[in-house]
């Protein structure tokens, strides 16, 4: 009889540590994970692979949704493009949530908001005003315009195709006229899916609503949803922030002056490596941003005068001239090519940089020029112009007591030998060992 109980308790133990355990993973897999993306600005690379690696950690995690939440005013059609493929690609349900209240889903945010499996807005935002421009900004030729419009339309077409022939036509005209709706607008066409306050009520008005993945239907569950933010990371934080012109104009200036710096001073590194890595962020910068390259040629003459300057010192001159080309050109290369979502340099930042650019650059050149003016104060290239104390009788040579050492010393006039010991002599030059000396009259 103990026998059996001792056996049933045995077997009670086993069946609970089986059990329990797999009880516990079915209720932890019960509770449904939406990852949380954040885009915000202009369309950047960084932004386009921050949402593939976002996708790609839904899809290890087994989350139930992604939102993506989108506040831009555009971008490049091929970045969009990318970002669509990849929306469309994933086996996790996206949602786009244009948000927070005054954000703005524009030019290819539009189309991004529309490639979402449910498209949705917060209140007081738009959408809208997808109408093509160049990369600087500009209209586009006639031609081209034309094909790029028919080709965004029929984009369009296709990711509205099961929204009505409402949406699909407000969607051709925020193409073909830049049209921008308000998200009251476009929920009444069926342009958008959802109007959420926030994202506490987006995921409840996403609960039990099924939406059609990779051609299969899904019903999303996220009801008491635990939401995992997905960050930027440290250098992906860095590179997004190249979007602004005055830091690129900023990490532009330091890196043209740190690597003036090291030419005028060679044999250092910090300056040299200081200004490597800046030029390497600003070029960077610069291939995000919407810039006219003739401000380049401005930049480099300004690049070429400063050198100049530094072997051939026209007091200050080519600074000047350096200088004014250099705020030309900064000037020309951030402000004269506009794009939506990409604010202009500050005038006043490029003037001061630009004056603190040149005083800091004559500063250095004045340094450099006054050293190499400067006679040696060590060694025996010192010892010309010094006087020294007889410590025997030259006649003409002897021994010269000169900058606490003991040398020996022979008379450049052989008539005023010879000279007797602790008389004070000037030293005229020196030849190998030996100093040239005269007498003091």
């Amino acid at each position: 009889m103990l026998r059996k109980t001792i056996g049933w308790l045995w077997l009670m133990w086993i069946v609970l540590f089986l059990v329990l355990p797999a009880g516990q993973v079915q209720a932890q897999a019960a509770t449904p994970e939406v990852i949380l993306l954040t885009a915000n600005g202009p369309l950047t690379p960084i932004m386009a692979d921050y949402l593939e690696r976002g996708l790609q950690v839904a899809f290890e995690r087994r989350a139930e949704v992604v939102v993506l939440q989108l506040d831009t005013p555009g971008g490049s059609i091929d970045l969009m493009n990318r970002m669509i493929r990849d929306i469309r690609a994933s086996s996790v349900p996206v949602v786009v949530y244009v948000s927070p209240r005054g954000a703005v889903a524009g030019s290819a945010g539009t189309m991004i908001t529309l490639a979402g499996h449910v498209a949705a807005m917060a209140p007081e935002t738009t959408i809208g005003a997808a109408s093509p421009v160049g990369l600087q900004g500009e209209d586009i030729g006639e031609t081209m315009e034309s094909k790029v419009k028919e080709s965004l339309k029929a984009s369009a077409r296709a990711l509205t195709a099961e929204r009505g022939a409402e949406a699909t036509r407000l969607a051709e005209e925020t193409i073909e006229s830049a049209r921008a709706a308000t998200v009251e607008e476009a929920l009444a066409v069926g342009l958008i899916d959802l109007r959420a306050s926030d994202l506490d009520d987006l995921l409840e008005q996403l609960d039990g609503r099924t939406v059609t993945v990779l051609e299969r239907p899904l019903a999303l569950n996220t009801r008491n949803a635990i939401v995992f933010p997905v960050n930027y990371t440290f250098i992906e934080d860095i590179l997004q922030t190249l979007v602004n012109p005055n830091l690129v104009f900023l990490l532009l200036a330091i890196g043209v002056q740190a690597i003036l710096i090291e030419l005028s001073n060679p044999g250092g590194w910090a300056a040299g490596f200081i200004g490597i890595v800046c030029l390497l962020l600003a070029v960077y910068g610069l291939g995000i941003l919407p810039v006219n390259w003739f401000g380049i040629l401005f930049i480099v003459i300004a690049i070429v005068l400063f050198i100049l300057e530094l072997y051939t010192p026209t007091f200050g001159l080519l600074t000047a001239a350096g200088t004014i080309s250099f705020i030309a050109g900064a000037l020309v290369l951030f402000n004269t090519a506009r794009a939506p979502g990409f604010a202009p340099v500050s005038i006043p930042l490029v003037v001061g940089t630009g004056l603190i650019f040149a005083f800091t650059f004559l500063a250095v050149v004045t340094f450099a020029i006054r050293a190499q003016r400067t006679p040696i104060q060590t060694g025996k290239e010192s010892l010309p112009g010094q006087i020294g104390i007889a410590q025997t009788e030259l006649n003409p040579r002897g021994t010269v007591l000169a900058a606490g050492e003991q040398w020996m010393a022979e008379l450049v006039d052989p008539e005023e030998a010879p000279l007797p010991e602790g008389s004070r002599v000037e030293i005229v030059a020196t030849q190998g060992l030996l100093l040239k000396v005269r007498k003091i009259k």
